[in-house]
């Protein structure tokens, strides 16, 4: 029995670090490919994780029936039908999340590497099983979310990404030299950038009056990811560009006046 239960162990190790390495040579291919027909590369890696989920929990599944197939025959049938009940009870968790797990899948909502939103929690997919999905946020924290308890789901990663850029000037400054040399930024920022953006980024104009300046809004498309970075390096280059050419940033302000 004993002997049975370590070599059924050996052999659930062995065979599922094959399997892994199948599926990852199946990844690795369809990642690699150019062909047509073969599935994108984001694609790929989700269907790997999935395939390396369902691979563990069914050889685990038979190991174990392997490992106890002579306890489990030696159960009386009104036991083992109680038992079974009990179990069933249990398992309805596991079976909805293998179901919206697989619904999950089959309708594309999001996949390894998508930034979502679920429920609460937000942050980039890190793997996606049969039963779980795995969120890692922006501040490092893991998440194991089961796919039953999953019922909205916000995929930031589908389509460009907007991001804007409000540039403050002071009162005395020419509105319309300001928004020349931002558009003139704009466009050496495009050239710069061209493979994370999308589109031109616009200058909308004055949106708003504050007490010491007013406000002149940019926005830009980037994709999925990127656009944070964009925000800032874009934000940093019209700053450098309104000091280069000497238009004031509004700023607090204070006035001796002399009776």
């Amino acid at each position: 029995m004993i002997l049975r239960i370590v070599i059924i162990l050996v052999a659930i190790n062995l065979i599922i670090k094959i399997g892994n390495k199948i599926i990852n040579k199946f990844v690795d291919k369809q990642v690699k490919s150019k062909l047509s027909f073969s599935l994108d590369p984001q694609k790929a890696i989700t269907i790997g994780e999935v395939l390396k989920s369902v691979l563990k929990y069914t050889v685990y599944l038979v190991g174990v029936a392997l490992m106890f197939y002579d306890v489990f025959a030696k159960i009386p049938v009104a036991l083992a039908s109680a038992g079974g009940f009990a179990i069933g009870l249990g398992a309805q968790s596991l079976v909805k999340d293998l179901i919206n797990g697989f619904f999950l899948l089959f309708e594309d909502q999001y996949g390894v590497g998508d930034h979502v939103t679920i429920s609460n929690f937000s942050g980039i997919v890190e793997s996606m099983g049969i039963r779980t999905t795995v969120l890692r946020d922006f501040t490092g924290d893991l998440h194991l979310i089961p796919n039953g308890s999953i019922l909205e789901v916000t995929n930031h990663s589908r389509g460009d990404i907007r991001f804007i850029v409000d540039v403050d000037i002071a009162y005395e400054e020419n509105i319309d030299q300001a928004t020349n040399l931002i558009k003139s930024v704009n466009e050496a920022f495009e050239e710069k950038h061209k493979d994370k953006l999308r589109g031109h980024i616009e200058v909308l104009g004055v949106i708003s009056l504050n007490p010491s300046g007013i406000t002149i809004r940019v926005v830009g498309r980037a994709k999925p990811l990127s656009q944070w970075e964009m925000e800032r390096e874009l934000r940093k280059e019209i700053k450098e560009a309104l000091t280069r050419a000497g238009i004031e940033i509004p700023y607090p302000k204070t006035y001796i006046v002399n009776k």
